[in-house]
């Protein structure tokens, strides 16, 4: 593809989400008092609309005044028609990079968020499994500034083997000289995904990765499998979070060739580390300031949220409150302030995006309450 320059090429898995309405009389009921095998539950109508790290993260970047093309893979089929036409109401241009696959089926997911409870989804990757590096044309990867992909561990062949077709997929975007960033999905145990090589497939990836943003338990899962299901053992993961871990766990990804490492942490804000003052230089087209980004590491609280609808998404839009953040100049600090007001924004709609604001609304929010620390940055 030839033509307009984009702020973002937003790429990988993108899915349709569709999310019954599950009313509010229900709130902090557990799954197992609401879904028992034979029982009817009356439910309120269900939000269509696009899932995945791809949409995601592209849409809410759009939200925040970037421009924005997708890169995905769906099929022809009744569920891809309903996705590009969601597609095209927001904007045409977002559908740009879109793959369509003659004969595969489309990605979709049921999301079941229940009011007050943390959501489970449903997911058949569809088309995300086939999607390859063949699949992601270099001139339109070359069009943006930066460079997003997103969910890996929901594309069979991204985690294939050592992550070969991975790695190649991110080298051919950053050979054009385009920033790469990289964020992951927390794979089920019991799936191929979850038996993956992470450690490997992360040793062949983030050499071609300048911002690497996984949550917590997924780069614990990966890197730590042991120290995880510990964790899960005891509890809540973000309810033993360490300094020690977030910054053990930093520190592998810089070695690993990573230049900014960003640790979501849910509810409880984010961790973020920049690499050397050389490796932050050479991240290409949307290379910050290095005084701003270079050997800085923050904690960063999450801001309060007051009667939020759904958390799905929380955590791509925080991503795209990040990238908006090092695509508009800010330094790192700011960067991670945007990226929790943004996931905090989120939590305002059921959807994955809708309730994201223009990035002056971001800006207003800054000073908004946050939640208590947990763990702070080290001096």
């Amino acid at each position: 593809m030839s033509g307009p320059s984009f702020d973002l090429i937003s790429a990988g898995a993108i899915c349709l989400d569709i999310t019954p309405g599950i009313p509010a009389v229900h709130a902090g009921r557990s799954f197992e008092q609401l879904f028992r095998p034979g029982s009817l539950l009356v439910v309120d109508p269900a939000t269509v609309s696009t899932g995945g790290g791809a949409a995601n993260v592209g849409l809410s970047a759009h939200r925040l005044g970037l421009s924005v093309a997708l890169m995905g893979k769906c099929g022809d089929d009744s569920l891809g028609r309903a996705m590009l036409d969601v597609l095209a109401r927001v904007s045409p241009d977002l559908a740009a990079g879109m793959c369509v696959a003659p004969g595969e089926t489309t990605g979709y997911t049921v999301v079941v968020a229940p009011p007050g409870t943390d959501r489970m989804f449903l997911h058949c990757p569809g088309a995300n499994d086939t999607f390859g590096p063949e699949d992601v044309d270099l001139d339109t990867a070359a069009a943006g500034r930066l460079f997003y992909f997103g969910y890996p561990p929901l594309m069979a062949r991204m985690y294939a083997g050592k992550g070969e077709q991975l790695a190649a997929l991110l080298g051919g975007v950053r050979g054009r000289g385009v920033t790469v960033a990289l964020d992951m999905a927390l794979p089920d145990p019991r799936s191929d995904a979850g038996r993956a090589d992470w450690p490997a497939i992360l040793a062949a990836a983030l050499p071609h990765v300048d911002v690497f943003a996984p949550s917590v338990e997924e780069l614990t899962f990966m890197l730590r499998r042991e120290r995880y299901d510990r964790l899960l053992a005891a509890g809540d993961v973000l309810d033993q979070l360490s300094l020690d871990l977030l910054a053990g766990l930093a520190d592998e990804c810089l070695a690993l060739g990573a230049a900014v490492v960003v640790v979501k942490c849910g509810r409880r804000g984010l961790y973020a580390r920049g690499g050397g003052a050389e490796r932050i230089a050479a991240m290409g087209s949307a290379a910050p300031a290095i005084d701003g980004w270079a050997d800085v590491e923050i904690f960063a609280p999450a801001y309060q949220v007051a009667g939020g609808a759904a958390a799905t998404g929380a955590g791509d839009s925080a991503v795209a409150g990040l990238l908006a953040g090092l695509l508009r100049g800010v330094d790192l600090a700011s960067a991670a302030d945007y990226a929790c007001v943004v996931g905090a924004q989120n939590v305002r709609a059921v959807d994955t995006t809708s309730g994201v604001g223009t990035w002056a609304d971001a800006t207003a929010q800054l000073n908004n309450p946050r939640v208590a620390p947990v763990v702070t940055a080290r001096r």
